[in-house]
Order: structure tokens, then C-alpha cells, then sequence
């Protein structure tokens, strides 16, 4: 994974600027889907809000895949990242300002649908930036600095949350002033130090197919395997913990748990920054997200063991800060191992597939787990996956 490497450094003023944006991002999603539309979906149609969020999910999380791929190819071949991400902004935000989460189901999926594509023309150029502008010898201080994203993100769902502070409509206008106001600066701003050694590759050019085909084979691939796995049990949790925590206990309001995913999101942004600080100065960027997927394994049997609240948080706590600071470090050492800048944003779409696809998966996993062996079996069966993904990162251990 060693490669020749840029002697100089990219400004603090962009990482951080850039850090910034990322959690702009984070808040353009993580509110509404994990907060502000379970609650309202439960209140609407309490009979059906488990059926609801998970074809929302489903049908969702295709239309983000395509987008990330599609708004990345046109990033690619535009070079004009920062244009494509000020309109995803604007779209994003008057989309979900007009979101009519009591209109209907039909017409709020079909808005969630244009909604997510707008995110997408957002995201897409937004991550491939960090590809173009951040050497490979600060990737773990990027995923480090990128842990504040998740944070950030449950924060501004436990801000947006507070008792009195909004309606429901009125919550959704906070989230779509504080996306531009985070995410804009870096784009205005920035001013990145160009590394013209991160737009030229001389490896060989292969054909789209080949180079999906060639996954499974390929460093690439057991990342890629890797992560999803890990996903597949973040998504479940993104979606249903709150729903989780009050088969436990029905007093847990929307509030407690957007204050238990700030708490959690926020103790992993020292653990990520340290751990990728680390691999940056020792050159063994697996070795920490070896270790994350070992611990978030043991919090979902925590969980899956959990009785009651204070064993479920405590076990949401571990799984919590182990994904999540995994997650953060695996999207910037990903970056290491694109190898053609010039399909840079295109193939972090490829990637992306494992934030969207286990968004397809989990809904139905849970709908067919849940109601016959319940949620502990669910997290029995997530814990596994993130031991398998655990033993697929092992083989690049070697190559530290």
C-alpha cells in the first residue's frame, strides 16, 4: 500500500475547511432519516411505520446509488466539482423544506426519491475533492478530521430536536440553513494547495466492467467487502434503533435518542483522529480498522444480549464508537487505493454502494428477522458480519 509520495502537506485551513463541508453533509441526512422522518412517519401512520421506513429506505437508497455514480461520472468528466456541489445544496435544501411527510405515501416517496439524487449531486463531487487536493500521507488525518462529520450530524439531530425549539415543519428549515452554512465555506473559500501528482496515474486504463469483475480479487475488493459488511449493521441501527430503544422502554423519546447518537458519534472523533494520526506516522492504516470491526462485533453482542436500557446503551456505545471511527478512517484510506484520478469520484460511487446497498438490504433482513425472532437475533446475525469483515482486512495487515 506504500506508495512515492508527496513531500509537502495541504493546508490546515483546507483540511479543515473541508472537514467542515463534510459535516455539512452529514447534517443534510442524518436528522431527517434517523429522527425527523421516523417520528413524524410514527405519528402519521403508527400501524404501519416500520413498513413505511423500510420502502422509504429501500427505494431511497437505489436512487442514492445512482445518483453518486451518475453525478460522479459527470464530475469526472466536467472537472468542475465545486459548481455541481453549490446546486446540490440549493436542490437539497428546497426539497426537503417541501417534503409532505403527511401528504401521502406515493408522493412523499416519490420526493424522497428526488431528494436523495439532489444529495448525491452534492456528495459525489464533495468526496472525490478530498482525492484531488489531499496527499496519501494525510489520508488518516482526514479520516480523523471526517469523524467530526457523524458527530455533527447527530448534534444538529439532538439541536433540531429540542423541546420548543420547532414544529415539525420548523425543524426541517433548521436543517437546510445549517447544510449551507457548513458546506459553502469550503467551496468559497478553501483555496486547496494543487497536487498535480494526485490527477496523473500511469496505470493502465481498464474497462469499467474488468474493473468490477477484478473487485473480488484485489486489495480493493476486501475493502469494499469489508465495509459493507460493517454498513449493513450501521444502517440497521441508523434506522431502528429508536424504535429498538422503545421496545425496551416506551418512555425513550426522539429527543434521548438523538442525544444518545451525538454522545456516541461524538466520543468516536478522538478515537478516529488519534487512530488515524497514528497510521499516518506508522504507515499501517489497516491495522485500526481491523481492530474497529473486532469491537464492533462484541457491542452487537452486547446488544443482542440486552435486557434492559443501561446493557443497551452500554452495548450501543461500544458498536457505536468502533463503526463509526471505522467508517471515518476506511473513507479516507480508500482513497489510497483508486488508482485512475481521472474516474476518481465515478469509482468512489462504486464505493458508495456500500452506504446504499445495505440500506436495500436491512429493511427487508429486518422485516423478516424482527417480528419472528426479534431484535436481539438480528444483532447475533450483524455481529457475524462484522467478523467476516474483521478477517477479510487481516490479508492486508500483511501489507502494512
Amino acid at each position: 500500500m506504500k506508495a512515492d509520495l508527496p513531500t509537502s502537506n495541504q493546508s490546515t485551513r483546507f483540511l479543515l475547511l473541508y472537514a467542515l463541508a463534510w459535516a455539512g453533509g452529514s447534517i443534510s441526512y442524518v436528522p431527517f432519516l434517523s429522527i425527523l422522518l421516523p417520528v413524524r412517519v410514527s405519528a402519521v401512520v403508527p400501524d404501519q411505520s416500520v413498513e413505511w421506513l423500510a420502502h422509504i429506505a429501500f427505494i431511497g437508497a437505489v436512487a442514492a446509488s445512482l445518483g453518486n455514480i451518475g453525478f460522479g461520472w459527470l464530475s469526472d468528466r466536467t472537472g468542475n466539482r465545486r459548481t455541481l456541489i453549490v446546486a446540490g445544496v440549493a436542490a437539497s435544501s428546497i426539497l426537503l423544506v417541501t417534503m409532505p411527510i403527511d401528504g401521502g405515501y406515493y408522493r412523499l416517496l416519490a420526493q424522497i426519491v428526488a431528494w436523495q439524487l439532489s444529495l448525491n449531486l452534492m456528495l459525489a463531487p464533495l468526496s472525490a475533492w478530498a482525492g484531488d487536493c489531499i496527499p496519501h500521507h494525510q489520508k488518516g488525518t482526514l479520516g480523523g478530521l471526517i469523524a467530526f462529520a457523524p458527530a455533527v450530524g447527530a448534534l444538529s439531530g439532538a439541536f433540531v430536536t429540542l423541546p420548543g425549539l420547532a414544529s415539525g415543519d420548523g425543524r426541517l428549515w433548521l436543517v437546510a440553513v445549517l447544510v449551507p452554512l457548513c458546506v459553502l465555506p469550503a467551496v468559497l473559500f478553501g483555496r486547496p494547495r494543487p497536487f498535480p501528482e494526485l490527477m496523473y496515474s500511469d496505470a493502465p486504463e481498464v474497462p469499467l466492467r474488468q474493473a468490477i469483475t477484478g473487485l473480488v480479487h484485489s486489495a480493493v475488493g476486501r475493502m469494499w467487502i469489508a465495509r459493507l459488511l460493517i454498513q449493513i449493521a450501521e444502517a440497521a441501527l441508523f434506522a431502528f434503533l429508536y424504535i429498538w430503544l422503545r421496545t425496551l422502554d416506551d418512555s425513550i423519546t426522539d429527543n434521548d435518542t438523538a442525544r444518545l447518537f451525538s454522545i456516541v458519534l461524538s466520543g468516536s472523533i478522538p478515537i478516529a483522529f488519534l487512530a488515524g494520526h497514528w497510521s499516518d506516522r506508522t504507515g499501517r492504516p489497516a491495522l485500526p480498522l481491523t481492530i474497529g470491526t473486532a469491537l464492533s462485533a462484541t457491542g452487537l453482542v452486547v446488544m443482542g444480549l440486552a435486557g434492559s436500557i443501561p446493557i443497551a446503551i452500554t452495548g450501543y456505545f461500544i458498536f457505536g464508537l468502533a463503526s463509526t471511527a471505522f467508517l471515518s478512517l476506511h473513507s479516507a484510506q480508500t482513497l489510497r487505493f483508486l488508482s485512475r484520478p481521472e474516474h476518481r469520484a465515478r469509482d468512489l460511487g462504486l464505493f458508495n454502494l456500500t452506504n446504499t446497498v445495505p440500506s436495500m438490504v436491512m429493511p427487508w433482513l429486518t422485516l423478516a428477522m424482527v417480528p419472528i425472532f426479534g431484535f436481539g437475533a438480528l444483532f447475533f446475525l450483524l455481529a457475524g458480519l462484522a467478523v467476516v469483515s474483521g478477517a477479510l482486512l487481516l490479508s492486508l495487515l500483511r501489507q502494512d
